[in-house]
């Protein structure tokens, strides 16, 4: 169990929760757990743990300790102003007011110490632009800077620190202090979590991927009911060898002494999640060098444009885009709504998981009374409708131009109805207002759907900052966990490639758990739709960690220097080697390079490789930079790894037609990235070596070509990508034509 626990803790799992409801199974197979929740304290009070800094202070010391030398110096700076000191101190006369003249005041230190004077342990007086010491060595003298965060490396460090600490404060050795051990050969139970690995305390033990205690368990093979789970054997990294028969449950077991170890030297994992407060790393960062069009900056690629792109651009293209006109006094008809929901929760539902099935008898019943003219409800059925229909068309590059769009009737009478739900603050609304994002993905409307994503984290942070989900009954809590996880995914993807404004919704996540399972309070549309929540929680997972990756190597001020960059990139391919090896069988996608019948395997299998490619991604930078460094054996590799994820992406490129519903426009930039990144390695010699044919190459980018001039009329950023990347491959060929490179 304690593998388990230390295998798939918060510093290794891509995604954290918490909850006070079980589900015994379905988080077992990731290798996720839960953050600290905030906690009843019995007086209707809410408090959560606290996280122990190991941060020291810019002049050395503990935090303790340097508040304390601060409260002892304040302490004798009022006792010398109140004439309180010394013996041979003069006691001044009480009717007169104290001169200031009088007053002996601490000797002024630095603040802030220069690198010299550290690393000698001087006293440094602070001067700039040069201190006393660095004027007498004729030494460069420079100052650390507050606010500059520490490098990647020493984060890693200072987190995995806390970590140890934390679990030593707890309960050294094992770290289970007072609280119960759960059964490691039989599962969980209702048994306490132990308190040093996640914070819980006494509260029951929550489930390794989503995070609720006695919650009742969907099965995944069966479907989602109210019947618990029967306890099951774990395992640490490996995930469940699932049956595929009805019913059946995890047969692996684990010991307490097969952890796995991180190949960066820091253990098992890295405490991203209650690191001191330096950063909170499962949040895109604000300034980051992680978007496509930051790519035509790089040696060798910026010779396949004619012209320079500004990072704004794609952002300002999409400004100047003319706004949606809709029709919302078309005639609804509702022939064939029963085989749009079907395919709704067969195709849709999976992705966003945030339609209960068990209530959508409820849901449409509501709709119908009121003519689905008004009420969240109706708006959130006529949603349902709309991409039910969307997808059962297939990608929207597909449709003729001159046809309207699959579902845009239900759309533009839900649209009608968005404005009214703007004044209330509730689940349902944002829930509605989620929907009609998904739609706008669906169109390829990137910035209104972060307009109805922005209004939606504004009502979650409302609501959460009233009262935790916890405290909500349930299907409300579930409902809203759902909310805010497609509103931070949301969010995510579209701060990767554009420099929109943050709305903060992510810093609520210690709060938020991940679902668990609707109750079944009536029967489905159908027998045959579940609530599948595996691509769910999974893409939640893989998210966190993008955001990681995001946050360790591309944010501004970030150290990319090859000795800086190995420990982290282990640790980052590490994580992610945990994460595909925690997916469930029914998702896990194999390492072939064929395409898969699967859509849910296809988007992960692609959701896999970029984020690999942008672990490695640095590499690639370093070597157009100097190509010497490709003799490094390392470096080497990690540039094999990087463009061999690219290839994986861009060899098949009609497999992304499997994502079109969620990720059409993410996939098209990632496409240009992935396509700039190779077409630069066929013109540096050391990369080339490791590429296939250049014959096979100049297929591939044909293809790619040829697949995204067919997203060029969906939105002006997809035009700039396809006329981007027909350039690139042009100048490309005359690139490796001019200097032999090409036979």
């Amino acid at each position: 169990m304690a593998a388990l626990l230390d295998a798939s803790s918060p510093e290794l799992s891509p995604t954290t929760t918490s909850s006070a409801h079980e589900l015994p199974q379905l988080a077992e197979h990731f290798g996720l757990e839960s953050p600290p929740r905030p906690r009843s304290n019995g007086q209707g009070q809410i408090r959560s743990g606290s996280v122990h800094s190991v941060v020291r202070s810019e002049n050395g010391g503990e935090p303790g300790e340097r508040a304390q030398s601060q409260g002892s110096e304040s302490s004798n700076n009022i006792n010398m102003q109140a004439g309180i000191g010394p013996a041979s101190a003069t006691i001044p006369n009480p009717r007169k007011r104290p001169s200031l003249d009088t007053v002996e005041y601490p000797r002024r230190r630095a603040t802030i110490a220069c690198e010299v004077c550290r690393s000698r342990k001087s006293r440094c007086d602070g001067t700039r632009p040069k201190c006393r010491l660095c004027v007498e060595l004729n030494a460069d003298c420079v100052y650390r800077e507050p606010g500059i965060k520490l490098d990647a490396g020493d984060r890693l460090i200072l987190e995995h620190l806390t970590r140890i600490e934390n679990m030593l404060h707890n309960g050294a050795p094992t770290g289970f202090g007072n609280q119960s051990m759960p059964n490691a050969p039989t599962g969980f139970g209702n048994q306490s979590m132990p308190n040093a690995l996640t914070g819980f305390g006494n509260q029951s033990m929550p489930n390794a991927l989503t995070g609720f205690g006695n919650q009742s368990m969907p099965n995944a093979l069966t479907g989602f009911g109210n019947q618990s789970m029967p306890n099951t054997p774990l395992t640490p990294l490996m995930p469940p060898q699932l049956s595929s028969s009805a019913g059946s449950t995890a047969t692996t077991t684990t010991t307490a002494g097969n952890m796995s170890k991180s190949p960066s030297g820091l253990g098992s994992g890295i405490d991203l999640q209650h690191a001191m407060g330096l950063t909170t790393f499962s949040h895109m960062p604000k300034f980051h060098s992680t978007p496509a069009l930051h790519l035509l900056r790089w040696p060798k690629i910026s010779q396949l444009v004619s012209r320079p792109y500004s990072s704004h651009h794609l952002l300002q293209l999409e400004l100047n885009r003319s706004p949606l006109q809709l029709d919302q006094n078309v005639s609804l008809d509702l022939s064939n709504s029963a085989v749009y929901v079907q395919a709704y929760f067969e195709r849709v539902n999976t992705w966003y998981a945030c339609v209960n099935p068990y209530s959508w008898t409820g849901y449409y019943s509501t709709a119908l009374s009121q003519g689905f003219r008004a009420g969240p409800e109706s708006c959130m059925v006529l949603l349902v409708l709309a991409l039910g229909c969307a997808s059962t068309r297939g990608s929207i590059s597909r449709i003729p131009q001159d046809e309207d769009p699959p579902g845009l009737e239900f759309f533009s009478v839900a649209w009608g109805m968005l404005p009214a739900l703007m004044t209330r603050q509730t689940i349902a609304s944002a829930q509605c207002m989620i929907l009609a994002a998904a739609y706008l993905f669906y169109l390829v409307r990137p910035l209104e759907a972060w307009s109805w994503v922005s209004a939606a984290a504004t009502r979650l942070q409302l609501i959460i900052s009233i009262g935790p989900p916890d405290l909500l009954p349930n299907p409300d809590r579930e409902l809203c966990e759902r909310v805010y996880w497609n509103a931070v995914l949301f969010e995510s993807d579209l701060l990767a490639e554009m420099d929109l404004p943050h709305s903060g919704l992510v810093q609520l996540e210690d709060t938020v758990g991940l679902p668990g399972g609707f109750e079944t309070t009536s029967p489905p549309p159908s027998p045959e739709i579940r609530d599948d929540l595996w691509y769910f929680l999974s893409e939640i997972a893989l998210r966190r960690l993008l955001n990681r990756v995001s946050n360790l190597i591309y944010s501004r001020g970030t150290d990319t220097s090859i000795p800086s960059l190995a420990p982290v990139v282990a640790e980052l391919e590490f994580q992610l080697n945990q994460w595909y090896s925690s997916l469930p069988l029914p998702i896990r996608f194999p390492h072939t390079r064929t395409p898969i019948p699967n859509p849910v395997q296809t988007v992960l299998r692609l959701r896999y490789y970029a984020c690999r490619t942008i672990i490695f991604r640095p590499y690639i930078l370093a070597v157009l930079e100097n190509e010497a460094l490709a003799a490094d054996t390392v470096v080497r590799d990690n540039c094999r790894k990087c463009l061999d994820a690219c290839l994986r992406q861009l060899e098949h490129i009609t497999e992304h037609h499997a994502g079109h519903l969620p990720y059409l426009w993410q996939g098209a930039l990632s496409m240009v990235s992935q396509s700039l990144l190779v077409m630069a390695a066929t013109m540096c010699p050391p990369l080339a070596a490791i590429l296939p044919m250049e014959e096979m190459m100049e297929g591939v980018f044909g293809r790619v070509v040829e697949e995204v001039e067919r997203y060029a009329q969906l939105a002006p950023s997809l035009r700039l990508s396809a006329e981007i990347l027909r350039e690139a491959e042009a100048r490309r060929q005359v690139y490796l034509r001019t200097r032999g490179l090409r036979v």
